[in-house]
């Protein structure tokens, strides 16, 4: 990994983003749903015409935006002269928990003003709709001429991205590939009826303390959209060029549970991080810091550290310590594990530790004995990251990477 560029509720670069975690900072707001009034959302804020026109931005996606400006800032984060890259060695792979649904709802909403008149339906649906469209419209502002699609995986989605890049990299079927994880969730009202009929949608007085996995009084999920892309490389053209280097993949792993189209499986996800851990050729006391998935809901939450506690007992990984991030910025769905990848990558150069945040009373069925809570911790090295993201239908994946040392 040679450069990212991202948006979130946090901010739009990583340094802004980085500052409010090791900070303690959330920063979610209240938003308008149609027909359901306000709900707590992360919004991100960056600028789509620094990379779009206007008559771009109007044909485009919100969706095709975020994936445009995090893969333009990605290019320029690794330091890339990118009008000598050669295009048709490019690959983008990103991560969607799903698409469509904003741009289906809103053209049925329009119809339904002219009495559901289908003259007025736009002739972009279809290609605005088509699964590949996110990485599609980054090949279209970008010129790139090599492989572009999306992977479905739920809210894996982000590290599936990654993991899909790494795969093609090492296969030789592109030199540069731009790899994570995407979402537009908060423009459909569809994703926050669905999470309210389940009761799992997060209410609170204060938004910022919608969020708020771990603790005794969660109720449920923030919604958020968001971006993270990364420039990777193999490390012999990285090497070649005198990249700076974010951080190496060691390992990875991806799983099933086979159980439940909701609820998660503490069994499934631990050994997904057992598999990880040993595709890395590392033990679980070598990892340095865990980043949850956990959601804020009271059922997944308490699986996922029932795994945690499973794999990296403190009593034989002593320096292992777990974070989260969705206590900040919400869940960022298909973005989720690139955008929280991200916050703690910095970790390699500062040693800081990044806390989970709003937890006022610990739910002691989360306790794992090893989280850092409301407060950042410092530490003498960080050496790697095992970054976890789940998803609906027991989709799996855990991802290592590690601090690169010449």
């Amino acid at each position: 990994m040679t450069g990212v560029g991202l948006t979130s509720p946090l901010g739009d670069d990583l340094p802004t983003f980085r500052k409010a975690l090791i900070e303690g900072r959330a920063h979610i707001e209240n938003i308008e749903m149609r027909y359901m009034g306000t709900v707590h959302a992360g919004v991100c804020h960056f600028d789509a015409k620094r990379y779009q026109s206007r008559r771009e931005l109007r044909n485009s996606t919100r969706v095709g935006s975020v994936s445009i400006y995090c893969a333009r800032e990605a290019v320029k984060a690794a330091g890339l002269d990118w009008e000598a890259v050669e295009k048709s060695r490019v690959g983008v792979y990103l991560g969607i928990t799903e698409h469509g649904n904003v741009e289906t709802e809103n053209e049925v909403f329009n119809i339904s003003q002219f009495n559901y008149d289908t003259r007025y339906w736009t002739h972009h649906h279809n290609p605005r709709t088509v699964a590949n469209n996110p990485a599609g419209e980054v090949t279209l502002n970008m010129g790139i001429t090599g492989p572009h699609y999306t992977i479905g995986a739920a809210c894996a989605a982000g590290n599936a991205g990654i993991i899909q890049a790494y795969f093609m990299l090492r296969l030789g079927e592109v030199d540069l590939a731009l790899a994570g994880g995407v979402s537009e969730s908060i423009r459909t009202f569809g994703i926050f009826a669905g999470f309210k009929s389940q009761g799992a949608l997060a209410v609170h007085e204060d938004p910022n303390k919608a969020s708020r996995p771990f603790d005794k009084a969660r109720n449920g999920i923030v919604v958020s959209e968001g971006g993270a892309i990364y420039t990777m490389e193999r490390l012999s053209d990285a090497r070649a060029r005198g990249a700076h280097i974010l951080a190496e993949i060691i390992g990875y792993h991806m799983n099933s549970d086979a159980v439940d189209a909701v609820l998660p499986n503490a069994t499934r996800q631990a050994e997904c991080m057992r598999a990880a851990i040993a595709k890395a050729g590392l033990t679980p006391a070598d990892i340095d810091i865990v980043n949850t998935h956990a959601t804020s809901t009271p059922q997944g939450d308490i699986q996922e550290c029932e795994a945690i506690r499973a794999v990296f007992p403190v009593e034989t990984c002593p320096r292992t310590r777990v974070n989260n991030t969705k206590g900040y910025i919400g869940h960022a769905m298909g973005a989720a594990g690139a955008l929280e990848l991200a916050g703690n990558l910095p970790a390699f150069e500062d040693g800081w530790v990044h806390p989970c945040i709003n937890v006022d009373d610990l739910d002691p069925a989360c306790d794992t004995g090893n989280l850092v809570l409301n407060q950042a911790e410092q530490h003498p090295e960080i050496r790697t990251i095992l970054n976890n993201s789940f998803g609906m239908l027991g989709i799996n994946s855990s991802l290592i990477v590690k601090k690169f040392a010449d």
